[in-house]
């Protein structure tokens, strides 16, 4: 298969808003559940939320680190892209797998029967290619399995739910409804941007680069966020981008938690922090930079549409999106 350009997601189609009685399906394109007991809990929870649930045929299926064969997988993708009956798809967990069968998905199906799309981490890569074929928004946001944990925060619920929703009102600032220390937000660069919102998880873009679904990070605002990498890799994968020419037009970066992205306290004193890496690396840019925002591999996770205006605003340390992400 030859090598890809990065490509545009260009105007995405809106999918219609989710309205209470709705269903979500369960799908698990990558990783099984963690924890059994959380294919229970999953109903349990969106169903207090006020929505229909139901699961991929195989999405409780479990082989080794892949939640079942490629091909059953790719089944489940497949019948809830086309079923015109789901109007929401919330993905199981992250982990791994999801590039395996990304070029069997049927992205036309979706496109035909646009529904909201949510997931993180390994799922950046179903997100990228749904928005990039389909051309249809997509959520990074909180997985079914984040959702159905006692401790879920009401921030990532509610903003979620507020995303997903409400097709007259913006979603606005990622702060809104955070309640928690803001301290850990820091402004690396000055200054005002506003564009698409584009990314996802550091290592899975890597990954896609060179194929069809690596999003063009052109004229927009890429949002980043890792877990359990520790500072040199994070500089590895931004250099590659540099490299490539990849972040020479990206107007502002958002950057997300990079959970468990340092090294142990007895050798963090000889090696650059993460901090010490996006000041390397990016901030000769000269693009707004704020580190440390509510998404990624944390339970403070904000739903960030891809596709969709925001302002990233180095001045006051937040990012706002800017127009409704459903219709």
């Amino acid at each position: 298969m030859p090598v890809c350009a990065p490509r545009r997601i260009h105007n995405p189609l809106k999918p219609p808003r989710l309205s209470s009685g709705d269903t979500i399906a369960v799908i698990a394109p990558a990783s099984p559940a963690i924890d059994r007991g959380t294919y229970d809990a999953i109903p349990r929870k969106l169903n207090d939320l006020g929505y229909n649930v139901v699961f991929g045929a195989h999405a409780r299926e479990s082989l080794g680190f892949l939640a079942g064969s490629d091909n059953h997988r790719l089944l489940d993708i497949n019948d809830v892209f086309r079923s015109p009956s789901v109007r929401a798809i919330v993905c199981v967990r992250g982990g791994y797998g999801t590039g395996r069968i990304l070029h069997s998905i049927d992205f036309a199906g979706l496109k035909a029967h646009p529904k909201i799309l949510v997931g993180c981490s390994d799922i950046t890569a179903l997100l990228c290619g749904a928005a990039i074929e389909s051309q249809v928004v997509c959520f990074h946001g909180p997985t079914a399995q984040a959702l159905s944990e006692d401790n879920c925060p009401v921030f990532t619920v509610q903003s979620l739910l507020k995303t997903i929703t409400s097709y007259v009102t913006a979603p606005g600032s990622l702060l809104s409804g955070l309640n928690e220390s803001k301290s850990s937000i820091e402004v690396i660069n000055s200054g005002d941007a506003t564009g698409p919102l584009v990314g996802g998880n550091l290592v899975t873009l890597i990954s896609l680069i060179g194929t069809k679904f690596m999003p063009n990070f052109d004229d927009s605002i890429l949002f980043l966020e890792d877990i359990g990498e520790t500072p040199f890799r994070i500089d590895r994968y931004l250099t590659q981008f540099l490299s490539l020419g990849l972040l020479d037009r990206v107007r502002g970066f958002a950057l997300g938690t990079f959970e468990r992205c340092s090294y142990r306290p007895e050798e963090a004193h000889l090696k650059q922090s993460l901090r010490d890496v996006i000041i390397d690396r990016l901030s000769s840019l000269g693009k707004p930079i704020v580190l440390g925002l509510p998404f990624g591999h944390t339970h403070l996770n904000a739903t960030l549409p891809i596709g969709v205006q925001a302002t990233l605003s180095g001045n006051r340390g937040d990012l706002i999106i800017e127009e409704p992400a459903v219709s």
